[in-house]
């Protein structure tokens, strides 16, 4: 296992992108998003997908310098059309929007068409509750969860994200797929060469497999829950946004060199324009020090809230590093061999 310098591989990152020409704000929001999310823990969303973003530059799927246009707008309400740009580019723009929104009406909803893959969910909520705004944010992807009933995938594994603000701390940040794991997350168990557990996804007859190379699709959460939710997803992301849904979407990995028009959907609340937002942020942390307070089972060293984990792993890899193990770190090197200068010494 080889460990990545936070700021060192920021710098040569956005080289590469440099080099590729994309668009400076751009630059700044994929490689923050990416870093950001490594070093809260999610390996699968986080700077291993940097590689794969560069073959989509260079192969046209991703827009390095957009047109996004905002195609309606109400008070409360808008649609932009990204242009293929980077999903974080275009994600960030959207929330952005939508919280200048909020301000006036107490709600803001930004839907987004013709985006790209946007990372981790988080990183927008985030944006959004660390200025004191709650945040809903929703994007819709290509057909790898297997459907209730069937033997095959229809939706996308369309992530849920929910962050809130809190005082003295980062905010609470609920960011879940709708399948039981991502398929980066499979991905990565392929790439080790290590037995998925058999509850994560299917083989192409439909049934539980522990082989990573044999997943076709993947187990919602919670069975047919999990399932309507993805439904509900694809709903406010694709349908709203006239984009195209589930089995339309072009899949992330392959046929790299056509547009995939992903949706996204996002909404800020302005806290303040229900109550005071002091009296909010008191309950807030008074509800979860007391969830955070109950007794644990045995073995389990503490009760946590969503985002609990992220911030004890973003505590730990600020002064670790980025952990990268050696397949994954040669993905980087057919990038460019300025990469081996990003390591830790």
């Amino acid at each position: 296992m080889l460990i990545f310098d936070p700021s060192r591989l920021e710098s040569v990152m956005k080289q590469e992108l440099i080099r590729r020409g994309v668009h400076p704000d751009a630059i700044g929001h994929v490689v923050g998003a990416l870093v950001e999310t490594s070093l809260r823990g999610v390996d699968s969303h986080g700077i291993t997908l940097f590689p794969h973003y560069c073959r989509a530059v260079d192969a046209g799927r991703i827009n390095k310098n957009p047109n996004m246009k905002i195609l309606s707008q109400q008070p409360s309400v808008a649609l932009l059309n990204a242009d293929h740009a980077f999903g974080h580019h275009a994600g960030s723009e959207a929330i952005q929007m939508a919280r200048q929104m909020a301000d006036q009406t107490g709600i803001g909803v930004v839907s987004v068409r013709n985006s790209t893959h946007f990372g981790a969910a988080a990183y927008y909520g985030l944006q959004a509750s660390r200025k004191g705004y709650m945040a809903f944010t929703f994007t819709n992807a290509d057909s790898l969860v297997k459907a209730y009933g069937s033997d095959r995938a229809f939706f996308g594994t369309n992530p849920i994200c929910f962050t809130v603000p809190m005082r003295n701390e980062d905010p609470l940040c609920l960011d879940m797929a709708t399948s039981q794991v991502s398929w980066n997350k499979i991905k990565i168990y392929r790439m080790k060469k290590q037995p998925v557990p058999e509850d994560w996804g299917f083989g192409p007859d439909g049934r539980p497999t522990k082989d990573p190379d044999a997943v076709k699709s993947l187990n919602p959460i919670g069975l047919y829950k999990g399932y309507g939710l993805g439904i509900m997803v694809e709903i406010l992301c694709s349908l709203l946004a006239s984009g195209p849904f589930a089995l339309q979407v072009i899949p992330m990995f392959t046929r790299i060199n056509e547009k995939r028009s992903i949706s996204h959907f996002f909404m800020v609340l302005d806290i303040g324009k229900f109550r005071l937002v002091e009296s909010f942020l008191d309950d807030m942390e008074n509800m979860v020090q007391r969830v955070r307070s109950l007794p644990t089972l045995q073995g389990v060293s503490s009760v946590m809230i969503p985002g609990d984990p992220e911030k004890q792993a973003f505590r730990e890899r600020t002064v670790r590093g980025i952990p990268i193990d050696e397949k994954a770190y040669e993905d980087f090197l057919s990038l460019s061999q300025d990469f081996p200068g990003a390591l830790k010494p």
